[in-house]
């Protein structure tokens, strides 16, 4: 049994990932923040590839163990400027998957040519005019396109992302943000790697903080090709069911633990490797859910398609109202995920990993 190790207080940590603009193609600040609070406190050595992953190498790696990669994504789902219209309005298209229904009458921001994250809101018809054009656009106050491009300095090319608050419930140890998924998986990283740093394992732990998951896993797969893993662990902010699916019992539920998927869109979970895991969350208290889900994926489809096959677990964080401007979870949620993790990273050695 692996001894009950108190986590510090990582609040902080994952409201500034939270807050950091980082729409797929475009974490660099995601990137800043994480790389900052590692070097500061001391709990890995750090690498930035050309596509803006984030390697993370434990302090107590010696080599010449097997390596375990620790997975979150970097990006959040958005929109990207494709058009300044006339009356200065801008057209977008999506860059991930968001319901343009979530967003109506929402705050953004989004980049101009001086690289600052300026106000905009988008388009909500008013009842007033119910025959005008539906047509949904982003509105950042500007008059004519000459404006919009010579004084907001608006050009096609950038980034849009929700301008949604951050906001801690600690009475009920609830979280409402933007960009969960994965900025809370991010953050599960960074603890397993801070409470694991200088530790004796039988494993060497790489966390890479991967870019543009959301498009398609492409930051895993330059990881998984570059790193050849022995074995992955993928962090997730999951899509939660508990408050919209009454056909069962919900498989990813608020404050019930990380959610481990046998299946998804994606992948097939490596049997072996998740059986693992789920028998050790049960010896060591950890409260995890199980769940089956007919589409969707992660980034663990790419990485466990690598090399010769990387067995792969994915563990996810629920998040209610995932892909929308602000979602719900909760920290109790990030904290077993976390501990799971670092549970894991304490048992696993190379017999052990070649037995999956």
């Amino acid at each position: 049994m692996i001894v009950k190790q108190v986590l510090k207080n990582y609040i902080g940590l994952i409201e500034h990932l939270c807050r950091a603009p980082g729409l797929s193609g475009f974490e660099d600040e995601v990137v800043r923040v994480a790389a900052d609070y590692t070097k500061s406190n001391n709990i890995a050595e750090t690498h930035e590839t050309n596509i803006r992953n984030l390697y993370l190498k434990r302090r107590g790696n010696t080599g010449g163990k097997p390596v375990v990669m620790l997975d979150a994504h970097t990006d959040e789902v958005g929109f990207m400027v494709q058009a300044i219209r006339p009356d200065g309005c801008l057209r977008f298209v999506d860059v991930g998957a968001m319901s343009r229904e979530k967003i109506q009458g929402q705050g953004m921001l989004v980049r101009n040519a001086e690289s600052r994250y300026i106000n905009a809101l988008i388009s909500s018809k008013p009842p007033h005019y119910a025959g005008a054009d539906n047509d949904v656009y982003l509105d950042v106050g500007a008059r004519t396109a000459e404006e919009a491009v010579n004084v907001y300095k608006i050009r096609i090319g950038e980034p849009i992302v929700p301008a949604s608050p951050f906001i801690w419930d600690e009475a009920n140890g609830n979280i409402f943000a933007k960009a969960l998924d994965c900025r809370i998986g991010c953050a599960a990283v960074l603890a397993a790697l801070e409470a694991l740093a200088g530790e004796e394992l039988a494993v060497d732990v790489i966390g890479a903080l991967n870019t543009q998951e959301e498009i398609g896993g492409r930051g895993a797969k330059v990881a998984a090709q570059t790193l050849l893993p022995a074995a992955a662990i993928v962090f997730e902010g999951a899509p939660a069911d508990d408050t919209f699916n009454t056909g069962y019992p919900p498989q990813t539920a608020l404050k019930h633990g990380p959610m481990l998927r046998h299946i998804d869109g994606s992948m097939i979970a490596n049997p072996r490797f998740m059986r693992f895991a789920l028998d050790l969350a049960k010896n060591n208290g950890i409260e995890v859910q199980e769940a089956i889900r007919s589409g969707s994926g992660t980034n663990g489809g790419v990485i466990h398609q690598t090399g010769e096959g990387i067995p792969t677990i994915v563990i996810s964080i629920p998040v209610r109202y995932a892909h929308a401007p602000l979602g719900i979870s909760a920290y109790a949620d990030f904290e077993g995920a976390a501990r799971l993790a670092i549970a894991l990273l304490r048992t696993l050695n190379a017999e052990c990993i070649a037995g999956f």
